[in-house]
């Protein structure tokens, strides 16, 4: 897999990555987005991460063999701890199971704290996604805290399928993965 800068050639692969409800189930409860909320919101405050960030934002990931794109990373601030690097991603329905996750992640992490200085990388995800928790524990975070989704619970969710989860991982732990071979 390749990470590269997403550009506005990229409206419609978001498009079809982000009509899928299955993968919008823990993001809009399975909401589409439109084509006009990717290119007039979604895909401009993509790329506004690299006017504000040298080395942070969002990154299309590309099959290598054949080219294809399987979704975006995305590594930049915490929203709520600057100090703080989040990881994310977005993979097409298609590329699950794959391992395309996990391979992003790791890379992402390794370039933050081998690379940017970074202190400690966190992720968020609902508490019911397991496969997300998975890669999560996978690349080595552990379970920081459960907390409230801020917004309204999705259509037919109950409260408590709304909790989200933070992992996190910081620098002196990843160096001690790295070099006990983990």
């Amino acid at each position: 897999m390749i990470l590269r800068r997403l550009t506005p050639a990229d409206a419609q692969h978001l498009f079809e990555l982000d009509s899928d409800p299955e993968v919008m189930r823990y993001l809009t409860g399975g909401v589409p987005h439109s084509f006009e909320f990717i290119v007039e919101k979604a895909l401009p405050h993509y790329l506004s991460f690299y006017d504000r960030f040298d080395q942070l934002g969002f990154w299309a990931a590309i099959e290598k063999s054949s080219g294809r794109f399987l979704g975006w990373f995305h590594f930049r601030p915490f929203k709520e701890v600057p100090e703080e690097t989040e990881l994310g991603y977005r993979l097409r329905k298609d590329a699950w199971g794959q391992g395309f996750a996990t391979e992003g992640s790791r890379a992402l992490i390794e370039k933050g704290f081998s690379q940017l200085g970074c202190t400690t990388v966190v992720a968020t995800t609902m508490i019911t996604n397991q496969r997300s928790r998975h890669v999560m524990e996978k690349v080595g975070m552990t379970l920081e805290k459960t907390f409230e989704y801020p917004g309204d619970p999705f259509p037919g969710w109950s409260k408590e399928d709304c909790l989200e989860v933070k992992y996190s991982l910081t620098r002196e732990e990843w160096e001690r993965r790295v070099t006990s071979g983990e």
